[in-house]
Parts: C-alpha cells; structure tokens; sequence
C-alpha cells in the first residue's frame, strides 16, 4: 500500500497539487491544524469521512470562521447561503470518491455544492480520503465512484432510486438521484491550491 500512496503523492505534485499520507486520525488533526491558519474562513461539503475522522468537530472547537452547514435548526435558505460564501472562503475541506494513483481525483455531487467550490473560489482546498479510495487510474475511478461511493450515499440518504434495490448504478433517470455532476479534476494553475491528504484505513464510502 505505501508503493500505492507514494505514486499518488508524486503524480499529485506533478499535476500542480499537493500530497499529504497520515497513520492516523489524531496525525490528520494535527496536520489540518497546520494548514489552515488561525481566524480565516473554513467551508466545507458533506462527507462521511470528514465527519468519522472528528473534523467538523475540529473546525468547530478552534479558531476558525466556520460555514457549519450541520448546526441544528438551518434552513435551506440559510445553508443556499452558506454554499455561496463558501466560494469565498480561505479554506474549502471536503472528501471525495476517488483518487487515482495518477494524480486525478473524481467526484460525482448531487446539486454541485462540494464540487463547485473544489473547482473554483476559496484560496485553498483540502481533500481528505481514506486508503480506500486510492485506486489505479481514471476508469478505475469513475467505476468505484459509480458503482460504490454513490450507491452507499444514496442508501444513507434514504433515497428511493434503482441502485439502493440493485445495489449497483443503472444511470437512472429517477427524480431523486444524486449523481448529476460528474467531476474529473486533472490539475491546478495554482500550485498546492488543492491538497490530498490519505489517511491510513477505510474512511467513508
């Protein structure tokens, strides 16, 4: 697995981003404790892995200015809000489904508002997955996102769509589906704007 993520790392550096690998969560805490300087704006998209791994909760407790999505009582006018801030925020942190061992990353989103700001707007991006989404290359990618990733996210959404019966993706066309932005991202003109970090374990889906 270590040959898997030092190849990653170095085809990330090569495609203008940034690789980070940490044993543990208690390592990734420390390590986000260092990338995102104190007092700035944090925002940040859905994702089991950030919420397994105590980062919310991270973001929360320090001194940061965090768009919390999640606190109780939010309307969705109030979180339509907070996506929109989050492109001018310093830090967007997020998941994603895949990372190939090539240096791409993809991800399929729902109403674009983790892929948005991914692309586009905040000084800053940190990604962080678990060894599990480490796959071979592009194709490899955009299958286990397909087949795996989305499959078990529409199921925790309690959506009633083809995949959560057949446990596999059929490209639907139902009303709720949640896989309608397909992102492949192969690079960056600023460099280290998006980070990786790997953490060692099955994290999310």
């Amino acid at each position: 697995m270590m040959s898997q993520i030092e190849k990653t790392i170095k085809s990330l550096q090569r495609n203008n981003m940034a690789g980070h690998y940490v044993k543990d969560k208690e390592e990734l805490l420390t390590l986000l404790g260092q990338l995102i300087p104190d007092k700035v704006t944090v925002g940040s998209g859905d994702s089991v892995t950030l919420e397994d791994l105590g980062v919310f909760d991270f973001l929360r407790s320090n001194d940061y200015l965090f768009h919390d999505k999640f606190r109780p009582g939010i309307t969705s006018e109030e979180k339509r809000e907070l996506y929109i801030k989050n492109f001018a925020a310093h830090t967007f942190i997020t998941g994603t489904s895949a990372v190939s061992m090539d240096g791409k990353i993809f991800n399929i989103d729902g109403n674009g508002s983790r892929v948005a700001p991914t692309i586009y707007g905040p000084k800053q991006v940190i990604i962080v997955i678990g060894t599990n989404k480490l796959v071979s290359d592009e194709a490899a990618a955009i299958e286990r996102t397909r087949q795996i990733a989305a499959v078990l996210d529409t199921k925790r959404l309690g959506k009633k769509t083809p995949c959560v019966e057949l446990d596999r993706c059929i490209d639907c066309k139902s009303t709720e589906r949640i896989c309608h932005s397909h992102v492949l991202i192969t690079g960056q003109f600023i460099k280290d704007r998006i980070k990786v970090v790997i953490v060692e374990g099955d994290w999310g889906f």
